[in-house]
């Protein structure tokens, strides 16, 4: 994920108290995809809306100088639309991938990507291994604490990401729509998600989803078609619902070899030993290493973005009206994952 680091500007803004409702909030190498569809049995009926555990009030407090890009019934929508999408996701050998997308609203399957090597023999010599991303679970997956801890730490995420104020405010989130530098492309190597000549893949949006590979792949998890944001990446700065969208899937999805930060403040995700050996642990630390470990973890105590980002999630904490008292919140002693 592409940092933001953003000049300050003077901005000073009252943020009025609030106090949440309490609620259940809880690149691959690759030849060629194929497509099948294949109906299944209806799931239940989809959980009340987003607007139910917080107003559109709360939320404007939260970012009181957001970009007026950014809007509550945007995020609301996006919340609502994604939470009726799961993806299986199977892997075989090291890199090697089938995702199959169900529409929960309509009990529809269909298999959106499946890499050219996914019948070769030398990729099914070991067992595959799979897990499926339920988008419905986003701030819904455990008690009122701690699905609230986990919109605090996805609001102090995305905050810092698009800053653009005064030094710890904390009511400067949702500012920016893009990265200041456009002129970089951000692009790699990817047979599966292969760059569209004439797009940049900068850093937009919420998150500030950048380089190819990402967007092809947020784009098969959100719209079961990756040529959708691929095509036109500037979606994620011109159309809200897609922005928001972007960032609840980076949120929600893992990496080949990182948890996803939803697994990490749900608990779900427990470190290995080698996480262990290498000072990973839960706790809202991990997800500052997930967005953006390369260049703020491993490096001390004193990194100032890791450092905005714990003191968003503690601001954020606090206007939610939760503590989270035994916080692992710094990354500095973990070193970041390597490809």
């Amino acid at each position: 994920m592409k940092i933001i680091t953003s000049t300050a500007r003077l901005a000073t803004v009252t943020l009025l108290a609030t106090a949440l409702l309490s609620f259940s909030c809880g690149n691959s190498n690759a030849k060629k995809t194929t497509d099948s569809t294949a109906t299944v049995k209806a799931e239940p009926a989809a959980a009340p809306s987003f607007s139910k555990f917080i107003s559109e009030k709360q939320f404007n407090e939260l970012f009181p100088e957001r970009d007026k890009f950014y809007t509550y019934a945007a995020f609301i929508k996006a919340v609502d639309e994604l939470a009726q999408i799961k993806v299986q996701v199977t892997r075989r050998a090291v890199s090697v991938y089938q995702f199959i997308r169900t529409d929960k609203s309509t009990g529809k399957s269909s298999t959106v990507r499946q890499d050219g090597d996914w019948n070769e023999p030398w990729a099914k010599q070991k067992p595959d291994s799979s897990y499926t991303v339920d988008y419905g679970a986003f701030c819904t997956a455990g008690d009122a604490t701690t699905n609230k801890r986990e919109l605090s730490a996805f609001f102090a995420q995305i905050a810092h990401e698009t800053r653009h104020g005064q030094n710890e405010s904390y009511t400067d989130g949702l500012m920016l729509l893009h990265e200041e530098n456009t002129s970089l492309q951000y692009i790699s190597d990817s047979d599966e998600y292969p760059p569209v000549k004439g797009q940049k893949y900068y850093g937009r949006g919420p998150m500030q989803i950048s380089y190819n590979g990402n967007y092809g792949y947020a784009s098969d998890c959100i719209f079961g078609d990756k040529k959708v944001l691929l095509n036109n990446p500037g979606l994620v700065e011109t159309d809200p619902v897609v922005s928001f969208k972007t960032a609840i899937y980076f949120w929600m999805t893992p990496e080949t070899h990182k948890p996803s930060a939803h697994d990490v403040m749900i608990g779900k995700w427990q470190p290995s030993a080698t996480d262990r050996a290498k000072g990973r642990t839960p706790g809202f630390g991990m997800t500052i290493l997930i967005v953006n470990g390369e260049l703020e973890c491993n490096k001390g105590e004193d990194n100032y973005s890791m450092k905005d980002r714990i003191g968003f999630y503690q601001f954020f904490l606090k206007k939610l009206g939760v503590t989270d008292p035994n916080c692992a919140c710094s990354c500095g002693k973990m070193e970041p994952y390597k490809y």
